[in-house]
């Protein structure tokens, strides 16, 4: 189907893409790591409880932690081997995690699930819980209960902008995987009763574009190039012309629903390979790195594995960005696992990652006049520098904020924003929940 043009959404910033580092590195598969250290925290919500016991002997694919709760997932094994043992440790953002430990054998052996002929809806729907399939884009929301949506929907939306700069994971598997993410995205529009297909893919990729415009059934539509186009309620508005209310209203309350490319691959390969999800492509870019690359990566990886993967360091880098520069958290050290959602891995050189020191606000209003989302970042990091972070709330419009960064990215005073931002929607969480005011 002829690609046609999105619309144009309010707000949002036009930073260097840096793209071309890695987008015409074709997909690789790293070796298995020695180790596979799996933190049951893998998606949105409540940690999966495990399954297994130190000195068990398990196969790739195989369930080791099972999902607790409707807003959970499945983990699985990805690779052979001996549990050694399951503990907390602080996970990639300090907070604590349960990991499963495991000791590679060398085997080959598989646990997959039986593969599916003519599947009907129900029994997609079922399969998607069955493989523990989650957003891939970058949330990491439980991909089986978007597939039961609370109402009625009739289109479908695949996610391909990857507007994130350097990220090129989803422009190599759009490329490569082109067939497979098509049968992956009828599976899902079978599952939710829909019968229309839109993708969404940035201009900047117009090898991509020609790749998905010879299937009927799938309607591509051409957006600018501009952050946060990825976002779910701006792509949605440019792809259909709907607009999104205000939380908690989802893209389901317009009768859409959004999932990444990465994703209808991974329901593909659940659907007909029975195949759990238990590994994905992940970008490793930037300047310091020797060799950019993107490459399939085992869940529960070692980064320093994947730099040494890589050629190491070209050049020691002023910030390691776990994820995109923009929505990515930065990282103290290479002693750090993938989850299911790991997308990106950045070493930036003092050019790239700018440290600049805050000054005090300007007034200057750029970080509202960027915001998609129509907020006032500023009465955010106002109120929350002062410890009242219910008027941080009601003045900035903050449990609204999709965390994109344009703020931060625009703000001539260098302010951390986003800090302030997700501390206030943190402390915000406790006091709904009967926490003390803080």
């Amino acid at each position: 189907m002829k690609a046609v043009r999105g619309k144009y959404f309010f707000g949002g910033v036009h930073p260097h893409d840096n793209k071309a580092l890695s987008s015409a590195c074709a997909l690789e598969y790293m070796p298995d790591p020695a180790v596979a250290v799996i933190s049951t925290s893998q998606s949105l919500g409540k940690p999966a409880v495990p399954v297994v016991e130190a000195g068990q002997e398990v196969k790739r694919g195989e369930l080791i932690a099972r999902a607790d709760g409707f807003i959970s997932s499945d983990v699985f094994s990805s690779i052979c081997g001996t549990v050694e043992e399951i503990k907390d440790m602080p996970g990639a953002g300090g907070a604590p995690e349960k990991f499963i430990f495991i000791r590679n054998n060398n085997k080959t052996e598989t646990a997959f699930l039986p593969p599916l002929s003519s599947p009907t809806a129900e029994e997609i729907k079922a399969r998607i819980k069955e493989a523990g399939i989650v957003g891939l884009g970058g949330a990491g929301f439980p991909t089986a209960v978007k597939a039961s949506p609370r109402t009625p929907v009739d289109t479908l939306v695949l996610n391909g902008a990857e507007c994130e700069p350097y990220l090129t994971c989803d422009h190599r598997l759009m490329l490569e995987k082109t067939d497979e993410i098509v049968r992956g995205a009828r599976y899902l529009a079978l599952a939710l009763g829909v019968s229309s297909i839109i993708i969404g893919i940035e201009a900047n990729k117009p090898d991509c574009i020609a790749a998905f415009e010879p299937y009927e059934d799938i309607k591509v539509v051409i957006l600018k190039k501009k952050y946060p186009m990825g976002g779910e309620k701006q792509l949605v508005y440019v792809t259909t012309g709907r607009r999104i209310g205000l939380p908690p209203k989802l893209p389901a309350d317009s009768g859409v629903v959004v999932e990444n490319v990465a994703t209808a691959y991974a329901i593909c390969e659940a659907v007909e390979l029975g195949k759990p999800l238990f590994e994905r492509v992940l970008t490793v870019s930037g300047g310091a790195v020797t060799t950019p690359k993107n490459i399939w990566v085992k869940v529960g990886t070692k980064l320093e594995d994947i730099v040494n993967f890589c050629g190491g360091e070209s050049l020691p880098p002023k910030k390691v960005v776990q994820g995109g520069p923009m929505t990515g958290m930065a990282l103290a050290s290479y002693d750090v696992y993938t989850h299911k959602t790991t997308s990106g891995l950045l070493l930036m050189t003092p050019r790239e990652a700018a440290a600049e020191e805050p000054t005090p606000c300007l007034n200057c209003g750029k970080c509202a006049d960027v915001c998609p989302m129509h907020l006032m970042p500023m009465n955010t990091a106002f109120y929350a520098n002062a410890g009242d972070f219910e008027a941080a709330a009601k003045y900035g419009g903050t449990m609204s904020c999709i965390e994109c960064g344009a703020c931060e990215y625009t703000c001539p005073a260098k302010r951390p924003l986003i800090q302030a931002i997700r501390k206030t929607k943190a402390e915000m969480r406790k006091i709904m929940a009967g926490g003390q005011k803080k």
